[in-house]
C-alpha cells in the first residue's frame, strides 16, 4: 500500500514510524513532514490545512490511504473532500470533528447525554461572562476559547482579576482569533489527569493504553502551559476498575451520542479525563491522536496499524482483536530555549545518526528540518526522545540517557518527567 500522512510534527512521525513496521506498506508519503519524517517518508511542501493541495497530491501519488492527523484540517473538512474523490481515509469528517472544533458543542453534548464533566456556562459577551465569574466567586476557575487555539486556548485563573483579564483577552483582544468569540467558563476539577486515546468506527470503541502528559514548561509543574513537555504510558492512576467505569459512563456514551446526533465519529477520539473524588470526568475531547501522547502509546501497539485503520474505514472494528505489549514507554520533549514564548530556529542538532535517531531510544522529530544534510531546529518542541522498558523507571532511565547524548543551543527539557507516575506506583 501507498499511504499519505498529513501533518509535520512528533505525532505524525510516531504514526509514520508505526506504519513503516507494517509489511503491507510499500511507500510512505507525508505533507508537509519534517527533517526526521523525511528519513522514512517522501515529503511534499503542501500545508496540512491546504485541502485542495492535499487532494491534488493524493491524486498525483495515487495513494491507497490518507491519514489526516492534525485537528485543523479535520475540523475544516479535509476527510470529506478526500472521500468525495474516492480516497480511503483515517480521521473523522467535518461533522464529527466538531467535538474538538467547538468546546460549546462538546460541553452541550455531554450535558444532554449525561456524560460526566465539569459544571459550566457558555457566554457570547465578555460582560456576561465577567459578571457570572464575579457571582460564582470560586477560584481557580477555568476559561476556555470555544474553537481551536493550538492547544493553548485554556486559561486557569487564580482570582477575579486574572479571570476578567482572560475573558477580555479572548473575547475583545482576540488573542486566539475567532476561536474566542464564544467562551466557556467551567468549574475547576481536581484529581490525577489521564489521557485515553480510543480507536472507533462510530459503533465500536477500543481504548488504547492510557498515558500521562506533562503540560507545564518547568520542573515541578511550574511555568507556562505548553503543548506537552513529556509523557509516560501506561498511567498508574488509571486502574482496571476505573477503565471499566470510563467505558460505561464516558467512552461508549460519547460514541453513541455522536451517532444519535447524526455525526458518527470514525478515527481516533482522544479523551482528556480527570479522576475526581466523584469519579472520572471529561476535561476535553480531541478529534485525533494526542501529541505527545501518541509517541508513548503507539510503541506499545502490537496489531498492525494499517489493519486497524482499514477496519475503521470499513466500519468493521468489532471484528478485529487489538493487542498491546507489556512494559512502559517514556517520552522526554527537548524544546527550544524560550518555548512556549519566543524562541530561535535554525540551530544545528548534534548527537543524532544519519536516520535522525540515537542508540537506546526512538527519537520522534517535532520541530526539525533538513538544511542540506544538517538537521536543524524548526519549532518550539524539537524532539520527543522516547524509550521503552520493562517498567516505567527503566523506560525513563533510557530516555534521559539518550537526552544526554543530544544537544542544540539553548535546548530545554524537564528533568522530572514521570516522577508523579513513579510515586503513584508506576514502577509496578
Amino acid at each position: 500500500m501507498k499511504i499519505l500522512v498529513i501533518g509535520g510534527g512528533g505525532r505524525e512521525h510516531a504514526i509514520i514510524m508505526k506504519l513503516a513496521e507494517s509489511p503491507r506498506v510499500e511507500k510512505l508519503y507525508c505533507a508537509p513532514g519534517n527533517g526526521g519524517i523525511a528519513k522514512l517518508a517522501e515529503c511534499f511542501p503542501v500545508k496540512a490545512t491546504d485541502i485542495d493541495g492535499v487532494v491534488a497530491l493524493a491524486k498525483q501519488l495515487a495513494v491507497d490511504l490518507v491519514v489526516v492527523a492534525p485537528d485543523d484540517p479535520l475540523v475544516l473538512g479535509m476527510v470529506d473532500a478526500l472521500n468525495q474523490e474516492g480516497f480511503k481515509t483515517f480521521g473523522p469528517n467535518k461533522a464529527a470533528a466538531i467535538i474538538e472544533g467547538s468546546k460549546v458543542f462538546s460541553k452541550n453534548l455531554m450535558k444532554q447525554y449525561h456524560i460526566p464533566t465539569a459544571g459550566y456556562e457558555v457566554f457570547t459577551s465578555p460582560e456576561a461572562a465577567i459578571s457570572y465569574i464575579k457571582e460564582q466567586n470560586t477560584y481557580p476557575t477555568v476559561i476556555k476559547a470555544d474553537g481551536l487555539a493550538l492547544g493553548k486556548g485554556v486559561i486557569l485563573a487564580q482570582d477575579f482579576d486574572e479571570a476578567a483579564a482572560a475573558v477580555r483577552s479572548m473575547m475583545e483582544d482576540k488573542i486566539f482569533g475567532e476561536s474566542g468569540s464564544n467562551v466557556v467558563v467551567e468549574e475547576f476539577l481536581t484529581g490525577p489527569e489521564v489521557s485515553v486515546l480510543c480507536f472507533t468506527d462510530g459503533k465500536t470503541v477500543r481504548p488504547m493504553v492510557s498515558s500521562m502528559d506533562h503540560k507545564r514548561a518547568l520542573d515541578g509543574d511550574q511555568g507556562l502551559n505548553t503543548g506537552g513537555m513529556g509523557t509516560v504510558s501506561p498511567n498508574p492512576y488509571y486502574t482496571d476498575e476505573i477503565a471499566e467505569v470510563c467505558m460505561k459512563t464516558i467512552f461508549e456514551p460519547t460514541i453513541q451520542a455522536m451517532a444519535k446526533e447524526g455525526r458518527p465519529f470514525s478515527g481516533c477520539l482522544y479523551f482528556g479525563l480527570m479522576l475526581t473524588p466523584n469519579g472520572p470526568k471529561v476535561i476535553e475531547y480531541n478529534c485525533r491522536f494526542g501529541d505527545p501522547e501518541t509517541q508513548v502509546v503507539l510503541p506499545l501497539l502490537e496489531t498492525d496499524l494499517v489493519d486497524i485503520m482499514e477496519a475503521i474505514y470499513a466500519g468493521e472494528l468489532e471484528k478485529l482483536a487489538i493487542c498491546w505489549k507489556n512494559g512502559a514507554v517514556a517520552c522526554v520533549v527537548m524544546a527550544s530555549g524560550g518555548y512556549p514564548q519566543k524562541y530561535p530556529t535554525g540551530l544545528p542538532i548534534s548527537g543524532l545518526d544519519e536516520k535522525g535517531q540515537c542508540s537506546g531510544a526512538r527519537v520522534y522529530h517535532a520541530g526539525t528540518k533538513l538544511d542540506g544534510d544538517t538537521l536543524v531546529t524548526a519549532g518550539g518542541r524539537v524532539l520527543g526522545v522516547t524509550a521503552d522498558g520493562a517498567d516505567l523507571k527503566d523506560a525513563l532511565d533510557k530516555a534521559y540517557q539518550a537526552v544526554g547524548t543530544i544537544s542544540f543551543d539553548g535546548a530545554h527539557y524537564r528533568k522530572d518527567i514521570g516522577q508523579r507516575a513513579l510515586a503513584a506506583g508506576g514502577n509496578a
